[in-house]
């Protein structure tokens, strides 16, 4: 078995007796303007009136749509299917012998990964002009050979590190890039912090803590903006990186414990000071939350569980 601090795991798994294929997909623009707007007539004058038209956008939906058949109809006749967009994943239940396949954005598998719990994903990529594809390197073509090798315990997998929030009430979540905890709002997040033997009362525009997969992202640019010379992790390392954002100085309050860094023996502790509005969330989406009002315990730590993602 492959330990965590290896980029690739290449062991031979035992082969799923029962595979189902779970195609992960957002709504296109086009889909989200009909929904709007009711009519393809009626989204093409909204457009019209921004100097804007109709043809791309569903020119772009219908070559995703190829990629969606395609991907979809690559599995074998004997296996299950299923198809799960991306504002459902919150109450769609997800099998052992699942075989996810994500065909879109790479914050796709981000808003998935939260989910899932040890099950193959194939990130497919179905715009590599829009798509960065660090997280979707797949072509949809590959799909067909990918979902077997998975079946049959075969493939190439990188196992990246996610970050976890657990309450002192035992809710917990994950996220494959970083967890945010603070105020929902543009207030001022106020609470306890402990990290190692140093521990101080802060009041700031929150904290993030973020895996590697994520040190490319939000976390990068407050690094980056505070020439911090803390070094990110990358994806498939045991760490993670948090950063305290804009920590005030007061009477009441301290600054010197902004930023560090967790591995799997270090854990990182606050305790709220707010009132109903804070908050813990991971990879953006504020919707599936934990509450951290006031005097709520929080510990961050390196999650238990990796991302499998087929290579």
């Amino acid at each position: 078995m492959a330990t965590r601090m290896q980029r690739f795991e290449e062991t031979k798994r035992p082969a799923l007796a029962h595979p189902r294929l779970v195609l992960v997909t957002r709504s296109t623009e086009y889909e989200r303007l009909i929904e709007r707007h009711a009519t393809p007539q009626q989204a093409a004058f909204f457009l019209s009136t921004r100097g804007q038209a109709l043809e791309p956008i569903r020119a772009d939906h219908e070559a995703f749509e190829q990629a969606r058949r395609l991907v979809f109809g690559a599995a074998p006749h004997a296996w299950r299917r299923a198809q799960v967009k991306r504002e459902d994943l919150d109450r769609f239940l997800f099998e052992p012998e699942d075989i996810v396949v994500v065909l879109g954005q790479d914050g796709l598998v981000a808003n998935v990964s939260k989910y899932l719990d040890g099950q193959p994903v194939i990130g497919c990529n179905p715009d590599p002009r829009r798509n960065e594809g660090v997280l979707v390197p797949c072509p949809p073509q590959a799909a067909a050979d990918l979902m077997r090798a998975a079946a049959a315990g075969r493939g190439r997998f990188e196992a990246r590190t996610m970050v976890e929030a657990r309450r002192d009430d035992g809710q917990a979540l994950v996220a494959l890039n970083e967890i945010y905890i603070g105020h929902r709002t543009h207030q001022s997040s106020r609470y306890e912090l402990a990290f190692g033997e140093a521990s101080e009362r802060q009041s700031s525009s929150g904290l993030i803590v973020a895996t590697g997969t994520g040190a490319t992202g939000w976390v990068r640019s407050i690094a980056r903006e505070r020439a911090s010379k803390t070094r990110l992790p990358g994806p498939a390392e045991p760490r993670l990186a948090f950063f305290v954002r804009e920590a005030w100085p007061s009477v009441a309050t301290g600054a010197s414990i902004t930023e560090g860094l967790l591995d799997e023996a270090r854990t990182l502790m606050l305790t709220s000071r707010m009132e109903e509005e804070g908050c813990v969330f991971g990879d953006g989406i504020e919707t599936d939350r934990l509450a951290f009002g006031w005097g709520r315990k929080v510990e961050v730590r390196v999650a238990s569980r990796v991302l499998r993602l087929m290579r």
